[in-house]
């Protein structure tokens, strides 16, 4: 590949390896990436776009590279945010932060768009624009609609947009491409069920939400198809629950229960939520309790366009890159899918390895040669979008 740098040496790689892993010591969760946002600011200043916008949806950044000439504009995005995980790796630029981690790869992705930042800076696209999007609170699934809604974003008026992501599992370097339905729905619920507390020795003087907890994780549970993705799966995840105090002489009073759920359709998630919210609160009314429902983290489907997807193809094509065809939609979600309301868009992913930890493991820790890749592959398809002479 190294035929194919053009306005990216070695000496780059070098330098945003370093970069990421400095980004790696130094996690910052949803919305609250403030030193994140400003390290990028002080590095995408020294790219030297043409306009750099700050606290974009709230702690993004934007840097705009416009061309000599009219044209379509190109936006990239990569996520700004870590993951609440307690890293058991034990690289030397492991996380300083306890309980935070950049788990899912996010530092690399952010080295990634810093990359080709610094080929903008050198060789600027003869004609249209390029913007990267630098976004916040992508794992809580508010951070897109937080940019969409920003009154800046009509500034970007993005014609194409563009993302990657990590995917262990594939042999490094490897591209893997999907058109249409790529990333599913997915929504966090809550339930909580109130009753009443009694002493331990008289349960029968209180109304104890046991049985109803039991009986809702079991059947919601039950929803679940397990079978291939396609309009009708679902799969329903108990992720946490918590019944009453500790405490021996206390019957409980109060319960929470909280779920993932999963489809790979929108209009699938709308009867899961149905289903499991009667569930709820059929086994509120059986054992006489109240029963407060809440969603978060609320992802709608992701859908690849198909001509930016054959882009990607030709991309890898040029650069002599391996691409893998998927026969079906990943299971995990992404925010990435909101901008597909505003212009065609698509993610690529980018193989990790296929032994390595799989996202959000705890040793999970991004591969530095993948920059690289990444890089090139962004740099190929701006060219191939714009009919642009930026070298790659």
């Amino acid at each position: 590949m190294k035929r194919l740098i053009g306005t990216l040496q070695e000496q780059d790689f070098d330098a945003l390896a370093k970069i990421r892993q400095s980004l790696h010591a130094m996690p910052e969760l949803s919305g609250e990436e403030h030193l994140t946002a400003s390290r990028i600011k002080a590095l995408l200043t020294g790219f030297s776009p043409d306009t750099l916008f700050e606290r974009v949806g709230g702690t993004g950044m934007a840097a705009v590279y416009d061309g000599l000439e009219p044209g379509d504009t190109v936006m990239i995005r990569c996520e700004l945010d870590a993951l609440p995980i307690t890293e058991t790796g034990k690289p030397a630029y492991r996380s300083k932060h306890p309980g935070r981690g950049h788990q899912c790869g996010h530092d690399g992705h952010m080295s990634i768009l810093l990359g080709v930042a610094s080929a903008l800076c050198r060789t600027p696209p003869t004609r249209g624009r390029v913007v990267l999007l630098f976004q916040p609170a992508e794992e809580t699934g508010t951070g897109a609609r937080a940019v969409m809604a920003d009154p800046r974003f009509a500034q970007f008026n993005p014609d194409h947009v563009l993302a990657l992501h990590n995917l262990p599992g594939y042999e490094r370097h490897r591209i893997v491409l999907k058109s249409g339905r790529i990333n599913c729905a997915s929504r966090g619920m809550r339930i909580r069920y109130g009753g009443k507390t009694a002493h331990a020795s008289m349960p029968e003087t209180g109304h104890s939400p046991a049985l109803a907890m039991a009986s809702t994780i079991r059947r919601i549970s039950m929803l679940s198809t397990r079978g291939p993705l396609d309009e009708a799966f679902a799969l329903v995840t108990v992720v946490h629950a918590v019944l009453g105090e500790r405490a021996f002489g206390v019957a409980p009073g109060e319960a929470e229960i909280w779920a993932t759920l999963r489809t790979v359709t929108d209009k699938r998630m709308e009867c899961l939520v149905e289903e499991a919210s009667a569930l709820a609160r059929n086994a509120a009314k059986e054992h006489a309790l109240t029963c407060r429902i809440d969603f978060d983290d609320v992802f709608r489907a992701c859908d690849n366009d198909a001509r930016l997807i054959e882009t990607y193809r030709q991309s890898a094509a040029d650069l002599g890159l391996d691409v893998t065809e998927l026969d079906e939609p990943l299971r995990f979600s992404e925010d990435f899918g909101e901008y597909a309301e505003n212009a065609p868009s698509a993610m690529f992913f980018l193989g990790a390895g296929t032994d390595h930890p799989a996202l959000h493991n705890p040793d999970y820790d991004f591969p530095d040669e993948l920059i690289r890749s990444g890089a090139l592959m962004f740099l190929a398809t701006i060219n191939r979008l714009l009919r642009s002479k930026i070298s790659a």
